[in-house]
């Protein structure tokens, strides 16, 4: 698909949105190729690198701004149609590897939504973040579902009732954000954690996805008898040990 453009490393599977000249804009086709392509990543890799293509990493989905339809569905059928975006955002959730999303320009809705969904978010410093529904009547509880577990509520009423485009300081306050950089060194950060990631053994890295995706809806006491069942477990396996030195 040329809209998306797929590089397989080995141990890193980038992609890369590409439709730069409509902003990353995300079609439904595009969509159930992502959910596709993290099946494929979890099954070869050890991370996944999702960016955009140009000047901004997605301003939402192709049909964002579109007059609707005259003669509007039913609900089930409705609902069966925003099942692709909810997979798409399960199939970040469920990912048996860590994502990583580089953010540069504009990230709103769907984008917006793939990059607070992400495990690992680095942007640049002149990037922005949006939900921008409301102005377009549109109640967005699909984008609110991403965010639901990774921003506060206040922070996530904020971003919906208003609309207000943010700056990547202040999504970096609101949680939406791991860390910025300056532009020119964007790709320089992301190569550094990618490298992090990669020198640790594949159980401890994998372990920690598994339970921070489940961990912070469990009561404290469950979460901690989760980490003990996970510590003991992971820590016990024959692929934690050094490998010999070579020669």
């Amino acid at each position: 698909m040329d809209d998306i453009i797929v590089r397989d490393e080995g141990s890193v599977f980038r992609i890369q949105l590409n439709r730069p000249d409509h902003g990353n804009s995300v079609t439904d086709e595009m969509a159930a190729e992502i959910i596709r392509l993290l099946e494929r990543a979890s099954q070869t890799a050890r991370l996944a690198v999702v960016s955009g293509a140009g000047r901004d990493y997605c301003v939402g989905r192709a049909m964002m701004g579109k007059a609707p339809p005259q003669v509007r569905p039913e609900a089930l059928v409705r609902r069966r149609q925003n099942d692709l975006v909810f997979d798409c955002y399960g199939a970040f959730r469920r990912s048996r590897i860590p994502i990583l999303s580089v953010v540069r320009g504009r990230a709103a809705g769907f984008g917006c939504a793939l990059a607070a969904l992400s495990d690992i978010t680095i942007a640049s410093d002149t990037s922005s973040f949006q939900i921008p529904e409301m102005e377009h009547n549109i109640m967005p509880t699909m984008v609110m579902s991403a965010m639901v577990d990774r921003i506060s509520a206040k922070a996530l009423n904020y971003l919906v009732y208003t609309s207000k485009t943010i700056s990547a300081e202040r999504a970096l306050s609101f949680g939406l954000v791991s860390d910025i950089a300056p532009e020119a060194e964007l790709d320089g950060l992301a190569n550094e954690i990618c490298a992090a990631i990669l020198k640790a053994p594949v159980p401890a890295t994998e372990g920690v996805k598994e339970y921070v995706r489940s961990a912070f809806s469990m009561p404290i006491s469950g979460a901690v008898d989760y980490a003990r069942n996970l510590h003991a477990t992971i820590n016990s396996s024959s692929e934690m040990k050094p490998k010999p030195a070579q020669g």
